[in-house]
């Protein structure tokens, strides 16, 4: 499966990247979802963080999210849809691998940001980005773009 960083994504794809970061933006709590040991799913709040071409995962130490990605790098991010149901925006995902960072990549990040401490940094790579949205008030589109592929947008009335 190809995956990609966060600025490569940008670099192909500006209009969507831009209304994605604008989504997780709008929230500072988002729902990510992990992989227990068992295989089955685990959803926990995150805060997201796109910084120097990267979307940056951050997580309290040993938390089980953490474990779940040190264990299998798999997830899935949702952009908190918000109150009510309009979405402004539309409804945003991510999907990747999320590995762990150490050193001077984390210290460096954790100088800019100011974590608390102890924590645990994950830099992600993506494998998907989907925008679902209602065009017109009629339509629901869907846009899914994957590393190596054009953006594809579905359109159903």
């Amino acid at each position: 499966m190809t995956h990609t960083n966060w600025a490569a994504f940008a670099s192909a794809e500006p209009g969507l990247a831009r209304l994605v970061e604008e989504r997780f933006g709008a929230f500072r709590h988002h729902v990510l979802a992990t992989l227990r040991k068992d295989g089955s799913p685990r959803t926990s709040g995150l805060e997201a963080d796109f910084r120097g071409g990267e979307l940056w995962l951050g997580m309290m130490a040993d938390s089980l999210k953490a474990r779940d990605l040190r264990r299998d790098p798999r997830f899935s991010l949702q952009a908190n849809p918000g109150e009510g149901t309009d979405m402004g925006g539309g409804d945003v995902r991510i999907s990747g691998r999320a590995y762990e960072v150490e050193g001077e990549r984390k210290s460096g990040y954790a100088k800019e940001v100011e974590p608390p401490e102890p924590f645990h940094l994950f830099r992600t790579e993506l494998t998907e980005v989907v925008r679902t949205c209602v065009e017109d008030e009629k339509y629901l589109v869907v846009q899914v773009w994957k590393p190596g592929m054009p953006l594809r947008t579905l359109k159903r009335a």
